[in-house]
């Protein structure tokens, strides 16, 4: 893990495909509410919240409060310890 404490490792928390996937939309835009993400989907709100959840907990993904609503935005910090790995392996 990277010196950030994070309490789940980044390169589990890329491992799923929806998690890569919510990734890829937050990178696209500033933020975005939770019903927006959902809408990408074929699944509810509570297993995107899942998703959202284990991303956070790797630093990926912040969030805020705005009035009832709960946007997300990528914090794309954590994924240089993945670059850094693959940089290794880029004279294959």
């Amino acid at each position: 893990m990277s010196e950030n404490n994070q309490l789940r490792d980044v390169f589990g928390a890329i491992a799923d495909p929806t998690r890569r996937r919510l990734l890829q939309l937050l990178a696209e835009a500033e933020e975005l509410p939770l019903h927006e993400l959902t809408a990408q989907f074929q699944m509810g709100r509570t297993a995107i919240s899942k998703h959202l959840a284990i991303l956070k907990e790797a630093g990926l993904v912040l969030d805020r409060k705005v009035g009832r609503e709960t946007r997300f935005r990528l914090n794309a910090s954590p994924l240089r310890e993945i670059y850094d790995w693959l940089a290794i392996y880029s004279k294959f």
